[in-house]
């Protein structure tokens, strides 16, 4: 592409991007962009949610985050929207264009940027489609997960419509995922797969002792390692309520449970009742708030990765298990098939089949797994690759804007 190499400016519409109360919220979004910003200047503007009481309703984390800061060289400001809860949500969409709005028109003046990136296709897309009206810029929306829930929803379902036709380009980060977007009427030959990548910097094998003894865990027995939000969705809870059955084969066996807490949806309190009804509470052990940079040493101290998630656009945290070796038992929905090999990188069993989780746990922890050959096959999907995919997007969206500019330019006028 001819515009790859020329300093594109790049306004980021996203309202899940990483802030001090939650470090880890989104810092997909925030690792592709650092990637992609090596090749263009990046802006970010990620809202944050606002309305009466919000400290109460939504807890407070999520208004502890301040309006502006830099992260990996990027400015990330987060203005507020009006966000009504329950049957007001679909209304977000307005309501997030018109909260950032103000900030955007004032950001213009010294930011001239050539085209809106935005992720999710609701809330994030549609408010993104209307600025891009209001300033005349092209859009790539980047569908991750949400959508395949939220279509289900018909008012929702219109809006990601209008918003994903009206988009210059659409990026899925699963074939599941583009097929959610030809469901609502998109082209699929406009929408491109371009999957997450993963940091194998960060994530990679090491030493399993080692990693123990930092940790301060037992030297023996197997580790069932579960990373994601403390949700019903990403199914801490479902692993509890089979894991007698697995302690009775593994006695000296841990659960691992590491998450954000988050008000209103978290189920630590159910992981609790449900150990303690089941008689493992020994066995289970929740970590919340772990900095994003210590879960590879937890995943170099695991046996096996499991999460019983009920829906996935293209989850991150198994793509961070296999890069440190760690074989994974997971459900086939959304994107998890796509890159999990069954037999090679772990087991995968339909939702919600607690018996055949629960076999395929024991058969994994006596499987005799090639972790470095797990390692490799994930290494291959690196950021820089997707970085560079996703930059190949936004130069056909701007080039294609300005190809019908110039074609709007050249039409004679009409008497």
């Amino acid at each position: 592409m001819g515009r790859l190499d020329a300093k594109m400016r790049v306004l980021v519409v996203s309202s899940v991007f990483p802030y001090e109360g939650r470090p880890s919220f989104g810092i997909f979004v925030r690792e592709r962009m650092r990637h992609v910003a090596s090749h263009c200047e990046v802006v970010v503007v990620s809202p944050r949610t606002w309305f009466p009481f919000n400290r109460w309703i939504r807890g407070r984390e999520r208004c502890t985050a301040g309006f502006a800061d830099v992260q990996a060289g990027m400015a990330v400001y987060r203005p507020r929207f009006l966000c009504i809860p329950r049957f007001g949500k679909v209304l977000d969409g307005l309501l997030y264009f018109l909260g950032v709005l103000p900030l955007v028109l004032r950001l213009r003046r010294t930011f001239r940027f050539d085209l809106i990136d935005a992720h999710f296709a609701y809330p994030d897309g549609l408010a993104a489609v209307l600025l891009g009206k209001v300033f005349r810029r092209p859009v790539v929306i980047t569908m991750r997960g949400d959508e395949a829930r939220l279509s289900r929803y018909w008012l929702r379902r219109v809006q990601m419509r209008f918003a994903l036709k009206r988009a210059a380009r659409v990026i899925s980060v699963s074939d599941s995922l583009r097929d959610v977007a030809a469901g609502l009427g998109v082209d699929r030959e406009r929408v491109r797969v371009i999957p997450n990548g993963v940091d194998t910097a960060l994530f990679r094998p090491s030493d399993r002792r080692s990693a123990r003894q930092h940790l301060g865990l037992p030297g023996d027995g197997p580790i069932l390692l579960s990373v994601g939000d403390l949700s019903e969705r990403k199914g801490h809870h479902r692993i509890v309520e089979i894991l007698p059955d697995v302690v009775a084969w593994h006695p000296n066996l841990l659960y691992v449970a590491m998450g954000e807490d988050l008000p209103g949806e978290s189920l630590a309190k159910l992981i609790e009742r449900l150990a303690s009804e089941h008689g493992v509470n020994r066995h289970v052990r929740m970590m919340l708030r772990q900095p994003h940079d210590e879960i590879p040493l937890w995943m170099a101290a695991a046996d096996l990765f499991c999460l019983a998630t009920r829906w996935e656009g293209w989850c991150n945290a198994l793509m961070e298990a296999r890069a440190c070796g760690l074989p994974v038992v997971t459900t086939r929905v959304g994107g998890n098939a796509e890159f999990i090999i069954d037999g090679s990188d772990g087991f995968l069993v339909p939702y919600w089949d607690a018996n055949a989780f629960r076999d395929a746990i024991l058969k994994a922890l006596e499987f005799p797994w090639d972790r470095q050959a797990i390692a490799a096959r994930a290494a291959a999907s690196s950021w820089e690759r997707t970085a560079t995919q996703v930059m190949e997007e936004f130069c056909r969206a701007v080039e294609s804007r300005e190809a019908n500019d110039a074609s709007l330019k050249q039409r004679p006028v009409e008497n």
